[in-house]
């Protein structure tokens, strides 16, 4: 019988890729998909799922307050998988507390473990309930500061190192972040207002020079907008999984 899951993420692209990647793994049904974590709880809750891929950075009610909002109801929670660009500490976090994640960009063979771990498990409601709640407070409590940051770039999704951002801005709703560097790129972020990207910054590298602008203060080498918005063959991210 194949497992019913939910995908909560605030990415149209990460959840369209990750959606496409259970569905080659075999045996899981994507019963519905939220693009927010206030629409993420209602589906949770609607469908009651075996497993939820939850992404932990979204704007308004972020991974883990959905997961709060879960555990005020005192009822079985589904297998929580998480996806993260967080650092590596709070990766430590995830695995000491025996919950499943996925780095962004996702890779195929780890969505396919991660599947086969969640179907092994032996099912503990109460456990797990304990080990997402002592998660979701070591986590906020250290507040750890993502050193990394995701951006789409010709259909696809990268990993960008913050230090490597060289400025960013904001045009007609989009926010465009450019790189410096031989692997210089320019790539969309998701975020919707400068503001929500600037908060998640490191402050001590980051000012808001303009109101639609927002540069590194440390940028080394050159900086320039790449007209095509394609990191071409010197990225490192992962190839379409559509192609």
């Amino acid at each position: 019988m194949p497992l019913s899951a939910v995908i909560v993420d605030d990415e149209q692209l990460a959840r369209d890729e990750l959606a496409f990647l259970l569905k080659n793994v075999g045996d899981v049904d994507v019963v519905a998909q939220g693009k927010n974590g206030v629409e993420g709880v209602n589906l949770i809750r609607e469908h009651n799922p075996d497993l939820v891929f939850l992404d932990v950075q979204m704007p308004g009610l972020d991974g883990f307050g959905v997961i709060k909002k879960l555990l005020d109801r005192k009822v079985p929670l589904p297998k929580i998988v998480f996806a993260t660009a967080f650092d590596q500490y709070a990766v430590k976090a995830f695995e000491v507390n025996a919950v499943d994640y996925l780095l962004k960009p996702f890779d195929k063979k780890r969505v396919a473990q991660s599947v086969q771990k969640a179907r092994a498990k032996v099912q503990d409601s109460g456990s797990a309930s304990d080990k997402l709640e002592t998660l979701v407070r070591m986590l906020e409590s250290q507040k750890p500061q993502p050193s990394k940051v995701l951006l789409k770039a010709s259909g696809r999704l990268f990993l960008v190192n913050q230090k490597d951002i060289c400025f960013a801005s904001i045009e007609e709703g989009i926010i465009t972040v450019v790189t410096s560097g031989p692997n210089g790129m320019e790539g969309q972020s998701n975020c919707r207002t400068l503001e929500e990207l600037l908060d998640s910054l490191d402050a001590n590298l980051f000012w808001r020079a303009h109101r639609s602008y927002l540069v590194n203060i440390r940028a080394s080498g050159s900086c320039h907008r790449n007209p095509r918005r394609d990191p071409g063959p010197r990225s490192t991210g992962p190839r379409s999984s559509r192609a």
